[in-house]
């Protein structure tokens, strides 16, 4: 089993800036890339940003010069630095991993965590 313990969300003012952490632990293995995605009420969950063990990064276009992210592969976290932050990014922000395992066939797992609320409001 997998956990991912997320921290750092909250209520923030438009123009201010939030850091949030994710910290996997348990049976970790094959870890093909951490990243974050958020969902908003009424709307599906999105892709914000990911990075590779390789360190090869991807971003939805709108968090593109806002946010950036990075990943300690020694202690298996990632950290989603957001700045910039107006209302639209109000959301339930969810750490991902997915683990990728290459054989005759290719087997990918994705863990989710529970969920940190980031709140831009004035």
């Amino acid at each position: 089993q997998v956990q991912l313990v997320e921290s750092g969300g909250g209520l923030v003012q438009p123009g201010g800036s939030l850091r949030l952490s994710c910290a996997a632990s348990g049976n970790i293995f094959s870890i093909y890339s951490m990243g974050w995605y958020r969902q908003a009420p009424g709307k599906q969950r999105d892709l914000v940003a990911l990075i590779t063990s390789s360190g090869s990064t991807t971003y939805v276009d709108s968090v593109k010069g806002r946010f950036t992210i990075s990943r300690d592969n020694a202690k298996n976290t990632v950290t989603l630095q957001m700045n910039s932050l107006g209302p639209v990014d109000t959301a339930v922000y969810y750490c991902n991993l997915r683990l990728r395992v290459e054989g005759e066939r290719v087997y990918e797992y994705d863990y989710w965590g529970q969920g940190t609320q980031v709140t831009v409001s004035s």
